[in-house]
């Protein structure tokens, strides 16, 4: 891995414990946390500047790329250095704690470039992971406009031709396309679930609206496909057990960094705000809100990490709709409970509040979102068989 200090396992001994996640198991892992914490500072200094342009972090992108990280995740037997879920996760909430866009644009990148390393082995090999280790940028086109949360189930049927398939449709909220130079996309053949890569050209085009409330630097755009090619060699096998499942593990922690800024934020403006001659802090009602929002997020995130940690031993990735849940309520209840302890002065533009608020409310929009996971927990603690895709669908 370049730019990281690597110490040799005979070196290793016995580490404190990290912030939001058990120590390190590896001297790769430890020194990996480590350099992320010394990189975080910059990355929190330019996340609202990043927020009020709309603009990608692509220097934070190209110094973690720089210093190993995406490496870092990418499976051994594709020349990576084979991390797990859960030092992934811990990684990706340090992120999003310091800029929750910088960490959802990251989490798509790993997403879809390990993810087309892992489908097309069969058909190209490790084209796609050589791609992904020398620094091109990928990007997930698996939403589309009319499917709602069915990202995996698309209804856009693509149209055999010489050499392929053609899309002609849209794919929406694909973070970081415009710095992509390979996508994740997904169509229906014959009414059956598809993966392509595919590598932009002039049938592939933004569609300009991009002005949303939060996660404003993701800049997630609307992207058209017109009689796009979807070539033959560039189709995936369907995703096998044991795959890393890099955007499951990575949303529910989006979300707890998320809440854990806005819980620092809190804390912050309660200790120095002076009410009557005390500290806000020292008000009751302030330490019982902090409370519960504290033990919240720790329960969230002990969920979650125990949900990585179980896909690890090859387990199910089942819980990772549960954390995900889970984080999504905790990160808006801790923004907005922020907001109640800043007062007006958290509305002002140049407090960090008022974008906590904004971001947090984005994980429970993106897929799955809270409405649909609560249907299905819901469903499977009632003993309810889930609906069909076409019951699904009306």
């Amino acid at each position: 891995m370049k730019g990281c200090l690597i110490v040799s396992d005979d070196v290793f001994a016995a580490r404190a414990v990290e912030p939001h996640g058990p120590a390190p198991q590896t001297p790769r892992e430890y020194d990996l946390i480590e350099c992320l914490s010394s990189l975080l500072p910059g990355f929190e200094a330019e996340a609202s500047g990043h927020d009020k342009r709309a603009s990608l972090p692509v220097d934070a992108l190209h110094a973690l790329h720089e210093h190993g990280f995406d490496a870092a995740m990418l499976p051994r037997d594709l020349g990576g250095g084979g991390f797990g879920h859960a030092p992934f996760g811990q990684m990706v909430r340090m992120l999003a704690a310091a800029d929750p866009a910088l960490a959802t644009v990251w989490v798509m990148h790993v997403g879809a470039g390990i993810g087309l390393a892992q489908l097309t082995r069969r058909t190209l090999g490790t084209w796609y992971a050589d791609a992904f280790l020398h620094g091109e940028r990928f990007a997930n086109a698996l939403s589309e406009p009319a499917s709602g949360n069915s990202f995996l189930n698309p209804q856009q049927e693509a149209t055999p031709v010489e050499g392929g398939y053609v899309l002609t449709g849209a794919k929406r909220f694909v973070s970081g396309s415009e710095i992509a130079q390979h996508l994740l996309v997904n169509v229906a053949i014959n009414g059956v679930p598809a993966f392509f890569g595919v590598e932009p050209d002039e049938s592939v085009s933004i569609i300009p609206i991009w002005d949303t409330l939060g996660l404003r630097g993701t800049r997630s755009q609307l992207l058209s496909f017109d009689n796009t090619l979807l070539r033959t060699d560039r189709r995936g096998d369907a995703p096998e057990p044991g795959h890393i499942n890099a955007i499951g593990a990575g949303l529910p922690n989006i979300s707890l960094g998320i809440a854990d800024a806005a819980l620092a934020a809190a804390v912050r403006h309660a200790r120095t705000r002076i009410i009557k001659g005390q500290p806000l802090a020292h008000q009751q009602w302030v330490q019982y809100e902090i409370a519960t929002i504290h033990s919240g997020i720790e329960a969230a995130g002990a969920y979650t990490r125990q949900a990585l940690s179980q896909a690890d031993l090859g387990r199910s990735h089942d819980a990772f709709g549960p954390a995900k849940l889970l984080a999504n309520r905790i990160a808006v209840d801790a923004a907005q409970l922020a907001v109640r302890i800043g007062g007006a002065s958290g509305f002002l533009r140049s407090s960090p509040i008022q974008r906590h608020l904004r971001d947090a409310q984005a994980g429970q929009l993106m897929a799955y979102s809270t409405e649909v996971l609560s249907g299905v927990i819901g469903r499977q603690v009632l003993g309810i068989e889930e609906p069909s895709a076409a019951e699904a669908e009306t």
